[in-house]
């Protein structure tokens, strides 16, 4: 790796990534808000148009590791400046798209480009900030650019949408992005591993996108089709086989794509069973949010988006207060006292109806946001420390790839216990219910005020689950072990 341009322009480097992470994350938070505004101009469905974002996911999944490996082969600038070009000219594509066809085309494009930016800015930051504090406290400013993104994606979006269409919420990355490569090409130093790579493990990378493709696929989908229907039937088998062969052709390659040497380190085991954990259970848990405020509370979908200002701005400011503890208090504690945080914040949910008010939904998020992002710079600098430094892009990508994973599958079995804890509900209270009446307008209002309490219910009892999870999930960490704990040190695997 080349030297640092000089101290002062650390600084700088951190805010480079900065505006590629915040960007891509925007992307995804405005293009959401687009999405009535693309259904209605090209005359499809919402299951349909719920392709965009799945096509999106799937490519973002697959490609992450490959970026990875990519970075810490040829160069983390050279693939951090490619990933942010195509990723532009994505935007530009998407923008000018024409039917849904050409849409999730130009999206899988954005996203196969977007993928590249996690491992290789984690992996810049972690090269250029070697000293553990200062490490931590710039890692947990990066992180907070993710909320920063969900604050000015609806403060953004809206006004773009209403005033110059949903194209250009595309069109809009064109700007951004240009000035994102400029500051990435005079700022960023180029680094890559010390170590030449003689042999791409190209049959790795196809095996585990196989796998992933199958695994993220019937987490998304599989509410819709049935879990056991014949499409969730060879997902499952292809997850399987898929994996079966990715480990076999890991095992015997000279430079697998994925090191599994990595998973023989406790430490780094531990925290991407903590990242899971939480991440399944808040995910899990608060994607159902804005449907209950726009279902039950009245709100639009931009009110909606207005809700998650406040835990952006809490995520924003715990961040790097969390990073400054770094070389003061054990990690480990941290991160437990954190989750033990985020967890109480998912609890607060429970007692939601539909004559709540914001603040009964903004007070919890806030409470759980502040938590997750104390210890986030922890989750993510304990990964960083614990892998040779070479590898560190590669690291970084599984963390990001157990993170969207744990994200989905959050999603996909809250979702299920929703829809099943609903009808559970709806046999219940009907068998505790009595209505002396055969007037039909009776009838109906008998029926939709058990439908009602039934949801009600179904999402206290979600809400529960989900902090309950965390909670337990917080005490996976405890389990840690660093050796004379430093965040800067680094523990090289033979």
């Amino acid at each position: 790796m080349e030297d640092n341009k000089g101290s002062n322009l650390r600084w700088w480097i951190l805010l480079t990534v900065i505006v590629g992470t915040f960007l891509g994350r925007l992307d995804q938070t405005i293009v959401n808000l687009a999405l009535p505004k693309i259904i209605n101009d090209f005359g499809i469905t919402v299951s349909a148009a719920g392709w965009i974002a799945t096509a999106y996911i799937l490519a973002n999944a697959v490609f992450v590791p490959i970026w990875g490996k990519l970075g810490d082969t040829i160069g983390r600038k050279k693939v951090y400046i490619l990933g942010f070009s195509i990723f532009i000219f994505g935007s530009v594509l998407a923008g000018i798209s024409w039917n849904l066809s050409s849409m999730i085309i130009f999206r899988v494009i954005q996203a196969i480009a977007g993928s590249a930016d996690y491992p290789t800015a984690m992996a810049i930051l972690a090269i250029t900030f070697k000293e553990g504090k200062e490490r931590a406290q710039a890692l947990g400013i990066w992180s907070s650019s993710f909320a920063a993104a969900i604050v000015f994606g609806p403060l953004l979006g809206g006004p773009l949408i209403d005033n110059f269409g949903w194209r250009s919420v595309f069109l809009i990355n064109l700007p951004i992005g240009i000035l994102g490569i400029i500051m990435a090409m005079i700022f960023i130093n180029e680094s890559r591993s010390n170590i030449k790579t003689k042999f791409y493990d190209w049959w790795g990378g196809l095996t585990l996108g196989a796998m992933l493709s199958s695994l993220v696929l019937v987490l998304d989908q599989g509410s819709t089709w049935g879990w056991l229907s014949i499409g969730s039937m060879i997902c499952y088998f292809s997850i399987v086989m898929f994996l079966g062969i990715f480990i076999k052709i890991e095992h015997k390659a000279p430079e697998p794509i994925v090191d599994l040497k990595f998973f023989r380190i406790p430490a780094f085991v531990n925290a991407l069973v903590n990242n899971f954990i939480v991440f399944m259970g808040m995910m899990g848990g608060v994607f159902l949010l804005p449907v209950f405020a726009q279902t039950f509370l009245g709100y639009s979908a931009t009110q909606s988006g207005y809700l998650f200002m406040p835990m952006a701005v809490a995520m924003m400011v715990a961040s790097p207060l969390g990073g400054m503890l770094t070389g003061k208090v054990k990690s480990k504690y941290i991160i437990f006292i954190s989750t033990i945080v985020a967890s109480i914040g998912i609890f607060l949910f429970n007692g939601l109806d539909p004559k709540s008010t914001a603040f009964a939904i903004i007070i919890p998020l806030v409470v759980m946001a502040f938590g997750l992002g104390f210890g986030m710079a922890q989750r993510t600098n304990i990964i960083a420390s614990v892998v040779p430094q070479n590898e560190i892009g590669i690291a970084s990508s599984i963390l990001a790839l157990v993170r969207n994973i744990a994200g989905a599958f959050g999603i996909a079995i809250f979702a299920t216990i929703l829809s099943n804890r609903i009808n559970t509900n709806v046999m219940t209270i009907n068998g505790f219910s009595k209505l002396y009446s055969h007037v039909p307008l009776e009838i109906q209002k008998y029926i939709a005020l058990i439908t009602l309490k039934a949801q009600v219910d179904a999402y206290d009892y979600v809400f529960l689950v989900a902090s309950i999870i965390v909670f337990l999930g917080s005490f996976t960490i405890l389990f840690l072990k660093l050796k004379n704990e430093r965040t800067d040190i680094k523990v090289h695997v033979e």
